[in-house]
């Protein structure tokens, strides 16, 4: 954790009112899209500082439209709160020597570039962690540093090439990809977790390190059974729509109004299905009464569940089957999964920013029983931080007169 020093800007406040267990340390954000900027915003609702450095076109989150929410992406808003923001080109001396003034007092230095950019612009991980040896160096890459270090890493290329894809959707339907850039959000958490786990090592131990993650690696190791059984079997799993390849009934069957998804994972809960769908014959038969045999035999219980569960409502069902501990649930649209959090008290959704940049976001899923996460800053415009920055990093002599933005914590 650096030593701030004297309160002479409003980082420097900002760091000494901020709270949670990162309180103190300070990240220089150089990464863009959503796996680095993910990340840095959660080391963020933990009480770092994030300093989020942007090129003079800015992060393309920004241009990521439709949506947009008074002018500006949603895209870009949902994964940047908590962060202070100046724009640098680090092809000019001043801003290079800007940004090696961050690293200078930073913690933590977070990039997603291609291998060798930040060679070639002058920051070098290798020549960054000798000048700064206390520095974290955390970077991500799509497929690596070694032979993949030239592939261009989207999420879609990867959930392709990971196999992703082939496993998903209908057996009689092209591949498909998951509704959301899942690989990006997973290799944003292995990171944080990488970070959090370098920044413990380095206060038992003293310097700094390299880590590093890609989101090839992330998302095989993310696809865990499957990928775990194709290494031990030598076979590649097939898609199989909505169903799970070792547990059934665990899957959306038809009800009288949509659909209801059953997730029974054991053989107590079948037997408690059955009695609750008044068949508890289906738990003695042979063909179903064991997982391993409900899973060969799924084809013939199918449909003898569903023309139980055609009988009544969605609702119906789950007023009957969750009360009882029947693992199931509607089939919600996203709008529709955020108020069913709500309905469990879960308050999915805080505001983050004052006034006019007051935003809707939603909240960080960790809790502590001895801190309350931070949502203070909302997501920056471009170069909305420079003079404090500036200042803070001892670039300038000009300082912000504006107040610390209090935020309510959560």
């Amino acid at each position: 954790m650096r030593n701030a020093g004297e309160l002479n800007s409003v980082i420097d406040e900002y760091i000494a009112s901020s709270t949670g267990p990162l309180a103190g340390f300070v990240v220089a954000d150089f990464g863009r899209v959503l796996a680095a900027p993910y990340s840095t915003m959660l080391l963020g609702d933990l009480g770092a500082t994030i300093i989020k450095i942007e090129a003079p076109s800015g992060d393309e989150t920004r241009w990521w439209q439709p949506p947009v929410y008074q002018g500006e992406s949603t895209y870009y808003l949902s994964i940047n709160r908590n962060k202070f923001n100046i724009q640098l080109d680090l092809r000019d001396p001043a801003d290079l020597a800007t940004a090696r003034a961050i690293l200078a007092r930073a913690d933590v230095m977070v990039d997603n570039f291609k291998p060798g950019g930040l060679e070639k612009l002058g920051l070098g991980h290798d020549d960054v962690r000798r000048e700064f040896p206390h520095l974290i160096v955390a970077s991500v890459t799509g497929f690596g540093e070694t032979g993949g270090k030239d592939l261009p890493g989207y999420d879609l290329l990867v959930q392709a090439a990971s196999g992703h894809m082939h496993i998903t959707g209908d057996v009689d339907t092209e591949p498909y990809r998951a509704g959301i850039a899942m690989f990006d959000v997973m290799t944003g958490l292995h990171l944080t977790i990488g970070i959090v786990s370098a920044l413990l090592d380095r206060e038992r131990h003293g310097n700094g390190q390299r880590i590093s993650t890609n989101l090839m690696a992330t998302a095989l190791s993310c696809m865990a059974n499957q990928t775990g059984a194709a290494a031990l079997t030598g076979a590649s799993p097939m898609r199989m729509g909505n169903e799970h390849p070792s547990i059934y009934p665990y899957a959306p069957f038809e009800t009288s109004d949509g659909r209801i998804v059953l997730a029974v994972g054991n053989d107590r809960q079948y037997v408690l299905l059955c009695d609750l769908l008044e068949r508890p014959d289906l738990a003695t038969d042979r063909r179903f009464a064991a997982a391993k045999d409900r899973s060969n035999n799924r084809a013939q219980l199918e449909p003898l569940l569903t023309e139980i569960l055609q009988q009544r409502t969605t609702q119906e069902w789950f007023d009957l089957l969750s009360p009882a501990g029947i693992p199931c649930g509607p089939i919600n649209d996203v709008l529709g999964g955020l108020k069913f959090a709500e309905s469990l008290g879960l308050d999915p959704v805080t505001q983050v920013g004052e006034g006019e940049r007051r935003f809707a976001t939603v909240r960080n899923p960790v809790n502590y029983s001895e801190y309350d996460l931070q949502y203070r800053l909302a997501p920056p415009q471009l170069d909305e931080h420079r003079d404090a920055i500036l200042a803070w990093a001892g670039q300038s002599s000009a300082t912000q007169e504006a107040p610390v933005p209090s935020g309510a914590n959560a």
